[in-house]
């Protein structure tokens, strides 16, 4: 049985510009085929626009509101929020709030990889 508790997982700085802390993944766990991360932007935040050609993913919104675009069309989302982004499709979250971070979980299939995260 594999589990990681989130306080010991260190957070960095993603490709996009998004601060993530790796819950599992290929380095921390034997994980091959997906990965698990909590990300978060500062209140006004923004992630760089973006895609993957490999990783779909799912962001499920935690804490925060914001303003995710994919591929040109935006929405609002907030707590409770699963939002799917195709493999392929262009990016960007935003936050909204003015005092409180945006926080995300970010679920990718294959794994996160700096080396599939493109800007143009």
């Amino acid at each position: 049985m594999i589990i990681q508790p989130r306080d010991a997982q260190v957070p960095f700085t993603t490709a996009d510009g998004s601060t993530i802390r790796s819950l599992l993944d290929h380095t921390n766990a034997p994980v091959q085929n997906q990965s698990l991360a909590e990300a978060s932007l500062p209140p006004g935040g923004t992630t760089q626009r973006h895609y993957h050609r490999l990783s779909e993913e799912f962001y499920y919104i935690l804490e925060g509101s914001g303003l995710m675009e994919i591929d040109g069309e935006s929405r609002e989302v907030g707590p409770g929020d699963a939002i799917l982004i195709p493999a392929g499709a262009w990016h960007q979250i935003r936050s909204q709030e003015a005092t409180l971070p945006l926080r995300f979980l970010c679920c990718c299939a294959p794994p996160y990889s700096h080396g599939d995260t493109y800007f143009s």
